[in-house]
């Protein structure tokens, strides 16, 4: 389990300066758009596969911190993999999220989230972006 500041400064470095944050121009990429009917979480995430692969994955919009952060983290996680590893990567976070046993080392920094069931209505900020990736993944592997 991870010390609780350092949960928090993944979380912000995340928001601050997240690694896959860009608008993509370039029709190979597929995009699924996701919005929040109660909070500011208002995103699109781009994402390119190939060859049965995760090639490329990013994001933009607004977004809280959680979903920002947790949206970054899954991006750097499951850029490279094959849809299966990522569809893995995906669901241990489904299984911290609902308070269920997981791989914490599957989830590297992705544990900063270990203890977001506690708040219930911020679940939904650390998935929102997660459902998108999900979506496209399963998009590419038709």
């Amino acid at each position: 389990m991870m010390d609780k500041e350092i949960k928090r400064e993944i979380m912000l470095d995340h928001y601050n300066h997240p690694n896959n944050k860009e608008t993509v121009d370039d029709e190979r990429y597929k995009s699924v758009h996701n919005a929040s009917e109660s909070c500011i979480d208002d995103i699109t995430v781009f994402m390119l596969g190939e060859d049965g692969e995760v090639k490329d994955v990013k994001f933009d919009g607004v977004g809280c911190t959680i979903c920002t952060a947790s949206t970054d983290i899954m991006c750097d996680l499951i850029i490279g993999k094959s849809y299966d590893e990522a569809r893995k990567i995906i669901n241990e976070y489904y299984k911290m999220v609902d308070e269920k046993p997981f791989d914490e080392d599957t989830l590297e920094e992705a544990n900063a989230f270990d203890t977001l069931y506690q708040q219930a209505n911020r679940i939904k900020c650390g998935t929102i972006g997660i459902h998108a990736i999900e979506d496209l993944i399963n998009e590419f592997d038709k």
